[in-house]
C-alpha cells in the first residue's frame, strides 16, 4: 500500500483483517468513552466458521493514511433477510473513522458498489454483521461507556452519513434500571394476577441443546412481527447461546412456562467491558489472568440484558406484561447475590412504547440512543 496519502483496500488476507480489527484504535482517543475489544473475540466472529455465515455474505475494507488503518467499513448480503422481505436490501456495518467526509466517501462508495454489483437497491445500517449482532450508530449518549456487544461510536458519524444522503430508519433504545430496584404496587398487582400455573426456572445447562432451542422458539415467535426481524437459526443460536453461557450462572436465564407450556424468556449477561476495557484488546502475556479472575472472583457491577421475548399470542392481552414483569422480577435475586447493581436493557425499538412503559414503572431511564440509517442506490 503507498506510504502517503489516503488508500482504500479490500480485506483480503490475514494482514488486511488485523487492520481491519485494529482500525478504532488509531480513531478513538484518551478522552472518549469506548471498549477496545478483545482482538481475538474480533477474530473468532469474523471466522468463516461462524453460524451466521450460512446466510450472510459479507466484504470489508479498510481506509489507510499515510500507511495507518484510519477507517474502516463492511456490506452484507443477509440471505435469511431477503427471503423473508424479499426487497433488495442490502447492509453496511463495522463503521469506524476519522473524522474526515473524504475518508467516509469513499469507504461508502466501495460498499455501496459491491451491493450495487450484486443486485442490491437500498442499504441500511450499522449492522455488524446482521441485525441479531451490533446494531445502530450511537447518536446520543456519548458520555459513558457501551456495554457489552452494544456498538462504539463518535459524535461527528451521524453529520458524515447524513452528508452521503442516509436518513433514519429507525432509532433503538438502551436504557439502565437498578438491579435492586423495589417492585411498585402496580408490578406487584400484575405478577400477583398471574394464573397459578405460571412457573418460573432458570436454564438447565445439562439439557442445553434443547433449553436453547427452547429460548429460540420463544424469541422468533415474539418477535417476529418487529420492524427489521430476522430469525435465528438453530446452528446460529446455539454458538451464541454456548458462548454466553460460559459467562454466567444457570439463573441468569430465566424461563417462564404456562400451563407447561414456555411463554417468555430473559438473559442476564454480566458487562464484560468493565473486565477487559484496560486490556488494550489483548489477553497475552497477561490480559487472560485479569480477565479470569475479574469474571469469576470480583465479578463486574453492571450487566446488560440482550435478548428478552414473550411468545406473541400474549402481546395484547393482560398475560403479556405480567410474564414480562416476572421474569424480569425473577433476575432480581441472581442480579443482587451477584453484586450487580446497573443493568441496562438495550436494545428497544422507539416504537416498542409497550416494552418503554414497562421499564419506567421499573424507574427505569433512556441512557443512549442508536440510530439504524437508510439509503436507496
Amino acid at each position: 500500500m503507498p506510504e502517503k496519502g489516503v488508500f482504500i483496500e479490500k480485506v483480503a488476507n490475514k494482514r488486511s483483517l488485523r487492520d481491519f480489527i485494529g482500525v478504532p484504535w488509531n480513531v478513538y482517543g484518551e478522552t472518549d468513552n469506548w471498549v477496545p475489544p478483545l482482538k481475538i473475540e474480533r477474530q473468532m466472529a469474523l471466522s468463516p466458521s461462524q453460524g451466521v455465515f450460512q446466510h450472510l455474505s459479507w466484504s470489508g475494507w479498510v481506509a489507510y493514511e499515510n500507511g495507518v488503518p484510519v477507517g474502516r467499513i463492511s456490506a452484507q448480503i443477509d440471505q435469511s433477510h431477503l427471503s423473508k422481505r424479499g426487497d433488495k436490501t442490502g447492509f453496511f456495518g463495522f463503521l469506524e473513522a476519522v473524522n474526515k467526509q473524504s475518508i467516509f466517501s469513499e469507504l461508502f462508495e466501495r460498499a455501496e458498489t459491491w451491493l450495487k454489483e450484486r443486485g442490491i437497491s437500498q442499504v441500511m445500517g450499522p449492522f455488524s454483521l446482521n441485525i441479531n449482532q451490533e446494531v445502530g450508530l450511537l447518536v446520543d449518549g456519548f458520555d459513558t461507556d457501551p456495554y457489552f456487544m452494544m456498538p462504539n461510536g463518535l459524535h461527528y458519524y451521524a453529520s458524515h452519513l447524513e452528508n452521503l444522503a442516509y436518513k433514519k430508519e429507525m432509532d433503538l433504545y438502551a436504557y439502565m434500571i437498578k438491579a435492586s430496584f423495589q417492585p411498585p404496587k402496580v408490578m406487584c398487582k400484575l405478577i400477583g394476577s398471574m394464573p397459578k400455573s405460571m412457573t418460573i426456572r432458570s436454564i438447565n445447562k445439562k439439557d442445553l441443546t434443547n433449553e436453547l432451542e427452547i429460548i429460540r422458539n420463544i424469541f422468533n415467535d415474539a418477535w417476529s412481527e418487529n420492524w427489521g426481524f430476522i430469525p435465528f437459526g438453530k446452528t446460529e443460536f446455539q454458538t451464541i447461546g454456548r458462548e454466553m453461557l460460559m459467562l454466567i450462572p444457570d439463573s441468569f436465564i430465566q424461563i417462564a412456562s404456562i400451563e407447561g407450556e414456555p411463554a417468555a424468556f430473559i438473559v442476564l449477561l454480566p458487562n464484560v467491558n468493565e473486565a477487559v476495557k484496560d486490556l488494550n484488546g489483548k489477553l497475552w502475556p497477561t490480559g487472560w489472568i485479569k480477565l479470569l479472575y475479574r469474571l469469576k472472583i470480583t465479578y463486574p457491577k453492571s450487566a446488560r440484558i440482550p435478548l428478552m421475548g414473550v411468545r406473541k399470542k400474549y402481546h395484547d392481552t393482560k398475560l403479556g406484561p405480567g410474564l414480562a414483569l416476572s421474569v424480569v422480577n425473577a433476575l432480581r435475586k441472581p442480579a443482587t447475590l451477584n453484586l450487580i447493581d446497573d443493568v441496562e436493557m438495550s436494545w428497544i425499538l422507539e416504537n416498542n412504547s409497550a416494552m418503554s412503559n414497562i421499564i419506567k414503572i421499573l424507574g427505569g431511564y433512556r441512557s443512549k440512543t442508536y440510530r439504524v440509517y437508510k439509503k436507496n442506490l
